[in-house]
């Protein structure tokens, strides 16, 4: 078996391993990233790169006042009940790197980021700010990845928009008016090879990192952790070319391998009950839990993920998920199985409660769920209607409330009733049962994707459009502390593991505090991990 080495072995290639990839070799040790599949940036280029990095210089910059003293408070409050015990160290880690490791990467890369207008989601919460948390890459030459410029996974969503574009913009409402009204932009973007979003943020960091002299190799599958009889991890035992090869990592080694959302064993454990879709890539099949695990890894947070309302799309022969809020239209209500209307559409973690468990069995209580709508919803939001021809099985269409619950497996009277009370509070202008705004909030006119308001719902034919689950990657993994060190069950450091992203025991789990706690998170903990592993090298502790 052929050996290699190197300082730093990180398995994976998004947001989380590529900023660890890049922190720990600005500082003087050899890094090496090997990626499984033959295209780079997992769920990182698969995303629309928003990014929530609270007390950045950005912010401060356009002369937004905010602390990591507030930021912590504000993710203390929205935290579920417990979570502090285990996680407080972590977000007090996170939010004190989050700020420092947005400067360190414009520093070291070619990507420079910008304000979005959003504001902190769950804003009547103590320490939330109305703006200056979320920030997302401008758009970014992919020649500037060198080599692997078309090694750059493809998304599922246009990536030749910038996310702030996307935000701002009525894109999904108009997108051929958006792409009219943006020609000499995107037309400048096609020539010069540009892009935005997860692709243009998978590019700055592999050319940050190929500067700073980090090895890239692909496909490159790590299948086992080495260890020594101290229980040190070593290295890596990988699949490469049709062979097995032995790599030692002096400093240790980064498991940012993703989510095990592609093994329908662990799913079925973990998310028991249907899901309509994933998207990421197939290759997210919990390698960095198992192998955690075997090295003799604790693993929590096994049931939280990135849920988000999707819609089917056709991605590289196979059908994944799209994230779009559909069930945000003015004409759009949510059911539960029994076919009743529970909770505010316009619920920011709405995943959390789709993903609602049973105390007792543990399978979900609202599954399989329903956005029930009518026929202007194919109007109105032309990927929805792109949608069911990337899935013709994904829309049920009947030409009355009845005939549509019947197709769905609802009771007609009770789905009836609730189209009904829905209609009533939008003609009244009130929602008494969960609040919704029936009138336009000038709170959120920042954000063009989503209309404010409610329309009764009456005009044939009728539509159900599942909203059951789609999932955009788990978040549970090995258990660190605050230094992105695996942790045994007895709370002892695997010496030479570190877990980053989403591959590992996530702080922040299916309660989002900002649209983008999936990447800034994750790009923080690649940093913690980074700035760990050069101060192990250097003999520290």
């Amino acid at each position: 078996m052929a050996t290699f080495d190197t300082d730093v072995l990180v398995l994976g290639s998004g947001s989380a391993g590529l900023v660890a990839a890049l922190t720990a070799a600005s500082r003087g040790l050899s890094v090496t990233v090997l990626e499984k599949t033959d295209r780079l940036g997992g769920t990182t280029a698969m995303s629309g790169a928003g990014t929530w990095v609270p007390a950045n210089h950005h912010a401060a910059e356009a002369g937004i006042e905010d602390s990591v003293e507030e930021a912590l408070t504000y993710i203390r409050a929205a935290a579920p009940e417990g979570w502090a015990e285990t996680e407080d160290a972590l977000w007090r880690a996170f939010v004190a790197a989050a700020p420092e490791m947005l400067r360190f990467v414009e520093d070291a890369t070619p990507l420079r980021f910008a304000l979005t207008p959003e504001p902190d989601p769950l804003r009547t919460l103590p320490g939330a700010k109305l703006k200056g948390r979320m920030v997302s890459p401008r758009a970014l030459s992919r020649w500037r990845a060198g080599r692997f410029a078309f090694r750059i996974r493809k998304s599922t969503i246009p990536e030749i928009f910038t996310y702030h574009e996307a935000v701002t913009t009525d894109i999904y409402h108009k997108p051929y008016r958006t792409a009219l009204a943006l020609a000499p932009r995107l037309a400048w973007r096609w020539l010069v090879n540009a892009r935005g979003k997860g692709t243009a943020l998978v590019t700055g960091l592999l050319r940050g990192c190929l500067d700073a002299g980090v090895r890239i190799e692909l496909p490159a599958r790590a299948v086992e952790l080495t260890q020594d009889v101290a229980g040190c991890v070593t290295g890596a035992v990988v699949e490469r070319g049709g062979r097995r090869e032995t790599w030692l990592a002096r400093a240790g080694v980064v498991i940012a391998t993703g989510g095990f959302e592609w093994d329908a064993a662990l799913m079925q454990r973990h998310f028991p009950g249907p899901v309509d879709y994933l998207g990421s890539p197939a290759a997210h099949e919990g390698d960095g839990q198992r192998m955690a695990e075997a090295a003799g890894a604790a693993l929590a947070h096994m049931d939280q993920a990135t849920i988000a309302p999707s819609i089917p799309v056709r991605y590289q022969g196979r059908v994944l998920a799209q994230p779009v809020p559909f069930h945000t239209e003015t004409n759009a209500m949510l059911v539960d199985r029994t076919g009743r209307r529970f909770m505010n559409e316009l619920t920011f973690n709405i995943g959390e409660e789709l993903d609602r468990r049973d105390p007792t069995t543990g399978e979900p209580v609202h599954l399989p769920a329903w956005v029930i709508t009518d026929a202007r919803m194919l109007d109105q939001v032309p990927p929805v209607r792109w949608a069911t021809k990337a899935d013709p099985a994904w829309a049920r269409q009947a030409p009355d409330i009845a005939g549509l619950a019947t197709l769905i497996g609802i009771e007609p009277a009770a789905l009836e009733a609730s189209v009904a009370r829905f209609n009533t509070f939008a003609i009244s202008g009130r929602d008494e049962d969960f609040g919704r705004p029936a009138r336009p909030d000038p709170a959120a006119a920042g954000d063009k994707r989503r209309r404010a308001g409610m329309d009764p719902i009456v005009q044939a034919p009728f539509l159900a459009l599942p909203l059951s689950r789609s999932i955009l990657g788990t978040k549970g993994g090995a258990r660190t502390n605050e230094h992105a060190e695996v942790l045994r069950p007895d709370g002892s450091v695997i010496p030479g593991l570190f877990a980053a992203g989403i591959a590992m025991a996530n702080p922040i789990g299916s309660r989002n505090v900002g649209t983008g706690t999936t990447i800034g998170p994750n790009m923080a903990w690649g940093y913690i991990a980074g700035l760990r592993l050069a101060r192990r090298n250097a003999g520290g502790v």
